[in-house]
């Protein structure tokens, strides 16, 4: 069961760096830098819209695969970094 927050990144990541409305398939676990689906410049835009969508500002040595790599690295991060971030499954 996703939550709502790895359904946004998700629904971000396909039609961003996919180009598609399939965010289902992408495995949670999936590295999105070795598998090529993103580069730098898409860490960057990535890290723009955790900052826009979340409410949250991402320091520069918190951009390491370790937050960024993977949807279940960015979910934990989140709900490491802000208590606001909206973590209910979605129904």
């Amino acid at each position: 069961m996703q939550t709502n927050t790895e359904h946004d990144i998700r629904v971000f990541i396909a039609k961003n760096f996919l180009f598609s409305d399939d965010f289902g398939t992408l495995d949670a676990e999936c590295s999105l830098l070795e598998t090529d689906i993103i580069n730098s410049i898409g860490v960057l835009e990535l890290v723009m819209f955790l900052e826009e969508h979340f409410n949250i500002k991402v320091k520069d040595a918190e951009v390491v695969p370790e937050n960024l790599d993977s949807i279940k690295a960015m979910v934990a991060y989140l709900q490491d970094k802000s208590p606001n971030v909206d973590v209910r499954t979605n129904v």
